[in-house]
């Protein structure tokens, strides 16, 4: 039985005697515990120990089934994040979307569905978000009713409480993947073939510095989780995230997380704080999680004054959507620079845009891999190495296309062969268009 059916049936109309029993319980429990201070692995059993024995004192007699929910309820409560941890523990659910306490969304294989898993009230709700947020020393009130997090698991949380929230807390949280997703998965799936994983490795081996683009859920920081796996060993890599979810493999990182202002809005230390600093710890390569604002500027610096082989991502929905969308991130950080000036900034610094996409069906795909080329005149140049080309759709839904070489080759094909990679003309498509060099 999934986690879903488990939770529907009591869930769906709870009287308020039972709400009232379960918040005794919780209680009586609580309170043990404190007195207790069981070690944590110890915790579930105490809890079990605890939880049946003050049921037997109250002398009641429910039915089994309701009796055995009532138990499950109280203890994702105590050792979960209540009504959501079945949610949390389907390892087919990638998202939980809660939008308000009775309304409460999945996304399944790319599709979002309603399920009847609910929370008593809008104190419920928010009780979660306090139990996520407190261990990382962040706040959430009517002053400060958003809120950035992480679960134990890496999993990202985003909250929002009223007066924000109109109908009610909410609360989204983008699931962390078990076991992390290697190329050769990637393959597999279907969101990138062969050559395009060789010559993707062969950019990150050599240094060159990437920007993964890609719409809201298309899978950049999963993209992102991989193609830092072909970093070497022998680096020091500075990792900047406003909620820590990247799982490098490497041993020699050193990991940044952004921190809120403190309660009266001072003391902040944001994502170009702390790309400043990174340039003081002698990196070799610096990982953005994800660019939002001055901080793209600064970046760019640094990746034109000797740190190369930087990644990151952006939210764009193309290629040249995403060199728009450096251009408007590096306007924010208040220099005036010449939109011309920018643009060479832009142009000298990057040399890679991997645009990610989640299509139609719910698939998510590498749908290009351009090379940013230069300059003419006052526009960026870019080239498109790779593509994605949609034939059609089947008669299931599923997306039909074909990622396929444009028969071009890079201008920084010298880079690549300076590092030791000697790519064939059929990486690019020699073979099926007949064009061994730039049109």
């Amino acid at each position: 039985m999934s986690p879903l059916q488990t939770t529907q049936a009591p869930q769906a109309a709870k009287p308020p005697e039972l709400l009232r029993l379960k918040e005794h319980l919780i209680s009586l429990i609580s309170r043990e515990l404190e007195m207790r201070s069981p070690p944590m692995n110890e915790r579930r059993e105490a809890i079990q120990q605890i939880m049946t024995s003050a049921y037997q004192g109250l002398r009641l007699s429910l039915p089994n089934t309701l009796r055995d929910q009532l138990f499950h309820e109280i203890m994702d409560d105590l050792m979960g994040f209540g009504p959501l941890q079945p949610l949390l523990d389907d390892p087919d659910i990638t998202e939980v979307m809660v939008n308000g306490p009775k309304k409460v969304y999945v996304e399944r294989k790319g599709k979002i569905t309603k399920t009847n898993v609910t929370f008593d009230d809008d104190n419920a709700v928010i009780r979660v978000i306090e139990k996520i947020i407190l261990p990382l020393g962040r706040r959430i009130d009517g002053d400060s009713p958003t809120v950035d997090a992480r679960l134990p698991d890496g999993s990202r949380v985003n909250a929002v409480i009223a007066p924000v929230a109109i109908d009610g807390p909410s609360i989204t949280i983008r699931k962390f993947q078990k076991g992390k997703l290697s190329v050769e998965q990637l393959i597999q799936f279907g969101s990138i073939t062969r050559p395009m994983a060789d010559f993707v490795r062969a950019c990150v081996v050599s240094r060159l510095n990437i920007v993964i683009s890609g719409g809201t859920g298309s899978g950049k920081t999963t993209l992102l989780n991989v193609l830092s796996g072909f970093i070497p060993e022998d680096e020091r890599i500075v990792t900047i995230e406003d909620a820590a979810e990247l799982r490098l493999q490497q041993d020699h990182v050193l990991r940044m997380e952004t921190k809120p202002p403190n309660s009266e809005g001072k003391h902040a230390v944001t994502i170009r704080d702390l790309v400043r600093n990174s340039l003081r710890m002698r990196p070799d390569r610096i990982v953005v999680g994800e660019v939002r604002g001055g901080e793209a500027l600064d970046m760019l610096q640094a990746m034109n004054t000797g740190h190369d082989g930087s990644l990151t991502t952006l939210h764009a929905n193309t290629a040249r959507d995403a060199i728009s969308r450096l251009e408007t991130m590096c306007m924010m950080a208040g220099m005036d620079l010449p939109l011309k000036v920018l643009r060479e900034q832009i142009a000298a610094a990057i040399d890679l845009i991997v645009q990610q996409s989640r299509l139609k069906d719910g698939s998510r795909k590498v749908t290009s891999i351009t090379e940013v080329s230069g300059m003419e005149g006052d526009t960026v140049t870019m080239t498109d190495i790779f593509k994605f080309e949609q034939t059609g759709m089947s008669s299931d839904g599923k997306v039909l296309g074909e990622l396929r070489p444009t028969g071009i080759r890079p201008l920084f094909g010298p880079r690549l062969e300076a590092a030791g990679f000697k790519l064939g003309p059929e990486v690019f498509g020699a073979n099926l268009s007949g064009m061994m060099g730039r049109r």
